[in-house]
């Protein structure tokens, strides 16, 4: 008698976004549609700004937290995405966060900030402010890394951002 399984589903990932991926836009243009997602609160962690860069960081910092929020049911295909989106600079890693609506705890992926000693990490990063300053350009930057990917040997996402937002003398040094 012949199985009548399917084949397997691949597995679905929730992931813990607190940057330029809280934009509804960005998610658009990376995935090509909007997840579904809970606002959630990430203790033990704080949210930098870096300088010479629109996107934040996050670290684990004791008693203090990042709010964001979860994206649900992420594939396989989309975790590659945002992995290569993420580059070099973060390392994804699983961490615990809890639903702002319901205060259930989850075990989520996430971007931490790879070099845990970075010079360049400074204060707090605000959406808002990003949303205002740098949304619209982080947006195409967006749609030219996608762009990139689809070719064979498609440059790092560090190099596309860095094609988009030239760094200015901010009197940060």
């Amino acid at each position: 008698m012949a199985s009548t399984n399917p084949q397997p589903v691949a597995a679905l990932h929730n992931v813990f976004v607190y940057g330029s991926l809280l934009a509804d836009d960005v998610a658009r243009v990376l995935l090509n549609r909007v997840p579904a997602s809970s606002p959630a609160i990430l203790h033990d962690y704080h949210r930098f700004s870096i300088k010479g860069r629109v996107y934040p960081a996050i670290l684990p910092i004791e008693n203090k937290q990042v709010s964001g929020k979860v994206l649900s049911g992420i594939t396989p295909f989309e975790l590659h995405i945002l992995d290569e989106f993420e580059d070099v600079e973060y390392e994804r890693q699983t961490v615990d966060v809890y639903l702002m609506d319901s205060s259930e705890k989850l075990q989520v992926s996430t971007y931490v900030w790879s070099n845990k000693t970075d010079p360049k990490l400074y204060g707090e990063w605000d959406f808002e402010e990003w949303k205002r300053l740098h949304k619209e350009e982080f947006i195409k930057m967006s749609l030219g890394f996608m762009e990139e990917l689809q070719l064979p040997e498609s440059k790092p996402r560090v190099t596309t951002y860095e094609s988009f937002f030239q760094p200015k003398n901010d009197g940060q040094s």
